[in-house]
């Protein structure tokens, strides 16, 4: 798997420049037109993390490989990218059209915490489809921010970090208020959220010299300060799932997205996950899967 795509490596692919404000410690924002950088002559996406945030406007069908997922756009759709979950756009058919907008996580120093948002949370597949009156809601957001980019008023750039937050609330309303949301955090959702982060924390892997650290509710435990006890309670009471289920779905994703977008053996695999033996990575994803990882890594070659 590639490694994460800096700024710096964004604009060199596509511009043969680098801006001097791309790191000047107070962040960078900037919005682009798609239609100027496909054609015959554009270059392969890759698989990989990028070191900043996107939001994609997408009109034309296309294939999203995020993370362990793949996922299609008949028509029209927004899709919002971290810094954390790799990913890689596919366009389907001749037509391709759309708008992204970049920025750094400085740029919102001060401004509010992205990652608080659901978009941007681990476990969230942020993709959605849009119809046409929302495609032109939408796009209306977009021309703003183009607008804006060019023109001299001092304060463009708190305008901009406003229009980005217009783009996430459009597209949290489309969705229903998950129950975490309707709740005020309290203890036991402190701890999971620092559990979440924890085991969040050691992916992607991205090179055979990595591995994960921490693989059981008692080393999580540990690392945490609480009783392995009290970490299975408080995670059973907010997610509704055992810890070693969040943990062992965690291993599987990354597994998947190992076996689909790298050439790496499953010993090696193994390794990465910390799995002592091939043969117990070997059952733990049968296990869960119904097939082993050879032929899951066969059958998503032919399926692209």
């Amino acid at each position: 798997m590639k490694k994460m795509q800096s700024l710096e490596e964004f604009y060199r692919s596509k511009f043969d420049r680098i801006p001097e404000n791309v790191r000047n410690g107070v962040g960078h924002f900037n919005v682009f037109t798609i239609d100027e950088y496909i054609g015959e002559n554009a270059k392969p996406v890759v698989y990989s993390r990028k070191d900043y945030f996107k939001i994609t406007l997408i009109i034309g069908r296309n294939r999203i490989h995020y993370a362990d997922k793949v996922i299609d756009i008949q028509k029209q759709g927004l899709f919002f990218t971290n810094p954390q979950i790799p990913y890689k756009f596919e366009w389907i058919d001749d037509y391709k059209s759309g708008i992204f907008c970049v920025f750094t996580p400085a740029f919102f120093h001060h401004f509010g915490n992205l990652n608080d948002y659901e978009i941007f949370k681990p476990g969230m597949v942020p993709v959605f489809e849009l119809t046409d009156e929302q495609l032109e809601d939408v796009t209306q957001i977009f021309r703003k921010m183009q607008a804006e980019m060019i023109s001299d008023y001092v304060h463009k750039y708190d305008l901009l970090r406003n229009l980005i937050f217009d783009l996430l609330h459009y597209t949290l309303k489309m969705q229903p208020t998950s129950k975490t949301e309707k709740q005020q955090p309290n203890a036991s959702q402190r701890i999971t959220h620092l559990f979440l982060e924890l085991l969040e924390r050691q992916f992607p892997i991205e090179d055979l010299t990595q591995q994960i650290r921490f693989r059981s509710p008692s080393e999580f435990a540990g690392q945490l300060s609480v009783h392995v006890n009290h970490l299975n309670r408080v995670i059973k009471e907010v997610t509704e799932k055992t810890t070693s289920e969040i943990i062992a779905e965690r291993l599987l994703q990354e597994a998947k997205i190992l076996l689909r977008h790298t050439d790496w053996n499953i010993s090696e695999i193994a390794y990465t996950l910390a799995f002592k033996e091939a043969t117990h990575f070997n059952n733990f994803f049968k296990k869960n899967m119904q097939i082993t990882p050879n032929q899951f890594r066969e059958i998503s070659n032919v399926g692209g």
